[in-house]
């Protein structure tokens, strides 16, 4: 399944792993993969959040409060649950919609946004970030050029 992610997007998933297990999680969950996916701040997800004039710490301060601890009994391998899995189909799909060949963390950006009922695209929508507007300004990234 893995395969096909780039390596910052095994880095984002690495790194939701350790959002999870810092929340007390024993499952990654949507808004654990959008923690993972700020810790990059130069990675394509987050160059076009700040380009549509999004702050990554913003999105941070305006997710971490809403996150549940759990009980921090951790598991021998942690798994995503059904709605982070979803995120991930969806990721595979804009892959599809953008033309490319490789999951990235743009990729993963989209799938949060389109997944939209986990606790990560409920902020992100709360904060204004449109999945059309994104889609964009992810393609003026690829190109190299400017959104429109």
């Amino acid at each position: 399944m893995w395969q096909r992610f780039t390596e910052r997007a095994r880095h984002v998933v690495f790194f939701a792993q350790e959002e999870a297990i810092r929340f007390g999680a024993n499952h990654v969950c949507t808004e654990h993969l959008l923690l993972g996916l700020l810790r990059d701040g130069d990675s394509v997800a987050c160059r076009a959040l700040e380009r549509m004039g999004f702050s990554l710490e913003g999105i941070r301060q305006e997710l971490e409060p809403q996150i549940p601890h759990g009980d921090g009994q951790l598991t021998q391998d942690m798994q995503l649950t059904p709605r982070a899995k979803r995120v991930i189909d969806l990721a595979y799909d804009e892959k599809r919609h953008l033309n490319n060949n490789y999951i990235g963390t743009e990729h993963l950006l989209l799938g949060l946004i389109r997944e939209g009922e986990g606790l990560a695209g409920r902020v992100l929508a709360k904060l204004g970030v449109d999945l059309e507007r994104t889609r964009r300004e992810v393609q003026a990234l690829q190109d190299g050029g400017t959104a429109t």
